[in-house]
């Protein structure tokens, strides 16, 4: 599900707050919990709201003990009946943030220029499946589309078909009405794993999915736009005892609010994620995105295509990054739990990791050099001479300047690939680049865009 601002990794880099700095006053409680605050933001002290959400987390901590911070993002974000995503338009001025689709149609047309490039790369094969992860509000796949429909005499001979990966009913109603127009139908057979199907405005075959397993198998091209930033993460930190998980309890000192708090032992997650070479005091694992990108990584390998995912991370160096977004501010990540987004870095260095070797990696490359190679700058001018519209001009202009400054979002999100490793190599050697300069084969965006 796309989501995560433009503004929003600006606030968390100047604002954020490390998880030293929000230590409570005091350091052991009983059972031998250690209290520590770990969000950026600060805890709003003139309300803290008892949500259905929280009311239902509370019950369950209750029940069955603290829970793991996986399982908090988990309930928050996907509960059916309480959970975030599943029944809000969080998208846009009037939600909780923005994302690059929304800033400039220019981004979504260079994503499409990306996948067209791919396509002609591996040898233009006849069926090309478009699979986009939590399309949001659907308009980067709109954004696409119209480049297929721009280059559709190149395309004509290409069966095309769109595959949603949506969860959200909500979303997913706003993404029909984006693309389709309204014009869909719910699919009706229960033993389907399609849940909705529908007719892009350029006769393209639309279908929405609950799961990845559940798209068909064969030649696909995977986005996912800030998508992996909102899957569930473990939280660890290394103590003198060893390493002990981050798990979230209710607060005995103000009961309907709750706290962060270190196990007193080891969890299984605890011998299952923290690697033995591991040099940080604090760490954060997301097993889901690791399961994810394997899925990924063996469907590339078995039918060919590639994926490309961009979101704001790191290359395996950052530590506390959880946080909460509200009203496109920074908002305390367990205040009114269910009425704010929930995310944290994704960590590049375990997604090239958990692919084991069986595709090839590109990246993390930063948005600025990725839109760059694209050809922004020469897209940009030709928008520009294209419209005498001086509101335009300056919607364009502010548009490159969010999408570029490394100040906002130019160095702040990255862009990463899976291909075949056959895409990259001139040999029978498997390859994993980092870096555009150490490419055997020119691959856009990670290379300047080269049309054959």
């Amino acid at each position: 599900m796309a989501r995560l601002p433009a503004r929003r990794a600006l606030l968390a880099a100047v604002l954020g707050v490390s998880w030293q700095q929000r230590l409570l006053g005091h350091h052991v409680v009983p059972a031998a919990w250690r209290r520590r605050r770990f969000s950026a933001g600060s805890r709003a002290e003139d309300s803290c709201p008892v949500t259905p959400m929280l009311k239902h987390l509370m019950f369950k901590i209750k029940s069955t003990g603290p829970i793991t911070v996986a399982e908090y993002m988990r309930e928050v974000l996907t509960n059916p009946v309480k959970g975030y995503y599943m029944h809000h338009d969080m998208l846009g001025e009037r939600g909780d943030f923005v994302t690059s689709p929304e800033i400039s149609q220019i981004f979504g047309e260079l994503i499409g220029i990306w996948y067209v490039s791919e396509w002609m790369a591996t040898g233009k094969p006849k069926t090309f499946q478009l699979v986009e992860l939590g399309p949001g509000r659907g308009t980067l796949t709109d954004d696409i589309l119209r480049v297929f429909n721009q280059l559709g005499s190149l395309l004509n001979k290409c069966d095309i078909s769109i595959h949603l990966v949506e969860v959200s009913p909500k979303l997913s109603e706003i993404q029909a009405l984006t693309l389709t127009g309204g014009k869909i139908q719910p699919e009706l057979d229960v033993t389907s794993p399609v849940y909705m199907k529908g007719i892009s405005k350029a006769g393209i075959p639309i279908f929405w999915y609950r799961e990845l397993q559940d798209v068909p198998q064969g030649t696909s091209f995977y986005l996912a736009h800030e998508f992996f930033d909102a899957l569930p993460i473990h939280k660890f930190q290394r103590t003198e005892k060893g390493w002990r998980e981050v798990l979230i309890d209710i607060d005995p000192e103000a009961p309907d609010q709750l706290r962060f708090v270190l196990a007193p032992s080891t969890t299984p997650a605890t011998e299952l994620f923290i690697q033995r070479k591991e040099v940080r005091d604090h760490v954060e694992v997301c097993p889901d995105a690791g399961i994810l990108i394997q899925r990924l990584a063996c469907r590339i390998q078995e039918d060919g295509g590639a994926a490309l995912i961009a979101d704001y991370g790191h290359n395996g160096n950052k530590t506390d990054t959880f946080r909460s977004f509200r009203s496109h501010e920074l908002h305390d990540a367990l205040t009114a739990p269910g009425t704010a987004d929930l995310t944290a870095d994704v960590d590049f260095s375990y997604l090239r990791t958990m692919t084991q070797g069986r595709v090839a990696t590109l990246g993390p490359l930063n948005q600025h050099e990725f839109l760059k190679n694209m050809g922004i700058d020469v897209r940009l001018q030709v928008l520009l001479q294209n419209s005498s519209d001086k509101a335009m001009h300056k919607h364009l202009l502010q548009g490159y300047d969010m999408l570029m400054n490394p100040k906002k979002m130019g160095d702040r999100f990255h862009f990463f690939a899976l291909l075949p490793h056959q895409r990259l190599a001139h040999s029978d050697q498997k390859v994993n680049l980092r870096h555009s300069r150490s490419l055997s084969a020119t691959v856009a965006g990670f290379g300047e865009l080269v049309w054959k």
